[in-house]
């Protein structure tokens, strides 16, 4: 893979001698949705699949991208003086985003770079091909130029960047979990505080399966940041009888005791999703540290219904996938993952049941829906570095 990236990069910018390597993961989450601008709880996973990247300084302050994934779009050329968010920009706005909320933190990029690029994350799949660009880009420019940040600094200048420069209101789960991504091992990541710990996904008879469903999203033109607003809205209205600060703070018996201060029924539903969601992250995490993977494949069932009715990211085609795996002998747990409207399901399947799951849904899915869905038995690794 790196050989033929580093010819690439020769083909387009000549001579490598003087490049580096990198990759950063895309990643699943386990359970523990659209918690993490609610300040509740995530358990996501760095995946083996993500973003390659190969590049050199330059002596000017130009900058060139080419990515393996739109090859007709070609060498993209910027500059470092003109470092905003533009439509032709089309893919390099999250690199050119990351270089902005660097010079934003004070870290002057001293010279452009030439950056070539491969994902094998399905774009659109919900499985944060976006947030493993900006990690990468920022492990880029710590390596490149010698930056003191942590990789916690990379993925929350990562966030920064989605929010500020590419118009996206997303938490720090996506970016969190590329960065600081470690093999066999979940992330139970507090959003509020930023506290986390790893633990060990132990799955002795079974596997994690993503589907994707080929629905593609863009959180950005979804309604992802209506979302947000809602749950804003309704945060503000419980802080008049309920001293919190986030909605996960609260109990799921606090919220029923004060939901009625939420003063819309849709606000109700959603900042209900975000605590009974973010109490399920906490419950599915003790459940896999006792080695009780049915008791954690429930909660992931309870969560897709939750994001399905009252949350409503789902779609058709997601609901189609979950309903097929929930009627499978030896899956243990299935939901939806990521932003919604579309992308992937995750399930964990029994290791004998893998090959009736994938025939049998694929088919099933192609009948309903007419197209068919990606299968990925994933594994889970490490986070984002230099590769060489």
């Amino acid at each position: 893979m790196l050989e033929k990236l580093k010819s690439e990069f020769e083909k387009k910018f000549g001579q490598h001698d003087d490049v580096r390597s990198y990759f950063a993961p895309g990643r699943v989450n386990l359970i523990g949705e659209h918690t993490d601008y609610n300040g509740g709880h995530v358990f996501p996973c760095a995946l083996t699949l993500g973003t390659y990247g190969v590049a050199r300084k330059r002596e000017d302050n130009k900058l060139r991208f080419y990515s393996l994934n739109f090859e007709k779009l070609g060498v993209m050329e910027s500059d470092l003086n003109d470092l905003k968010p533009c439509k032709e920009a089309n893919w390099t706005n999250y690199p050119k985003g990351v270089m902005w909320a660097y010079e934003e933190r004070g870290y002057k990029l001293p010279s452009g770079l030439d950056i070539l690029i491969y994902g094998n994350i399905p774009n659109g799949s919900g499985l944060s091909s976006s947030a493993s660009l900006e990690v990468l880009t920022g492990v880029i420019l710590k390596d490149m130029f010698g930056f003191d940040v942590s990789m916690v600094d990379i993925a929350l200048i990562g966030q920064y960047s989605e929010n500020n420069f590419n118009g996206c209101n997303c938490g720090i789960m996506d970016q969190f979990a590329s960065a600081m991504g470690k093999k066999d091992n979940a992330i139970f990541l507090d959003t509020n505080t930023l506290e986390y710990e790893y633990a060990p996904v132990v799955l002795e008879d079974a596997k994690i399966v993503i589907i994707n469903s080929k629905v593609k999203h863009s959180l950005v033109d979804s309604a992802y940041n209506d979302r947000r607003n809602e749950c804003e809205t309704a945060l503000k209205e419980l802080q008049t009888v309920v001293d919190i600060k986030t909605l996960g703070d609260l109990t799921e018996e606090e919220f029923e005791a004060h939901k009625d201060a939420i003063k819309s029924e849709i606000r109700q539903k959603r900042a209900k999703h975000a605590v009974y969601e973010n109490q399920r992250a906490i419950k599915a995490v003790e459940a896999l540290k006792e080695n009780d993977v049915e008791t954690f494949g429930k909660l992931m069932n309870a969560s897709h219904v939750s994001l399905r009715d009252d949350y409503e990211v789902s779609c058709e085609e997601i609901d189609i996938l979950v309903d097929l795996a929930w009627a499978i002998d030896g899956v243990v747990g299935s939901r939806i993952t990521g932003g919604g409207f579309g992308g992937c399901t995750v399930s964990i399947v029994k290791n004998d049941a893998v090959d009736h799951f994938v025939e049998s849904i694929g088919a099933k899915y192609k009948e309903k829906v007419g197209h068919e869905a990606e299968f990925y038995v994933v594994d889970i690794g490490d986070g984002a570095g230099v590769l060489n």
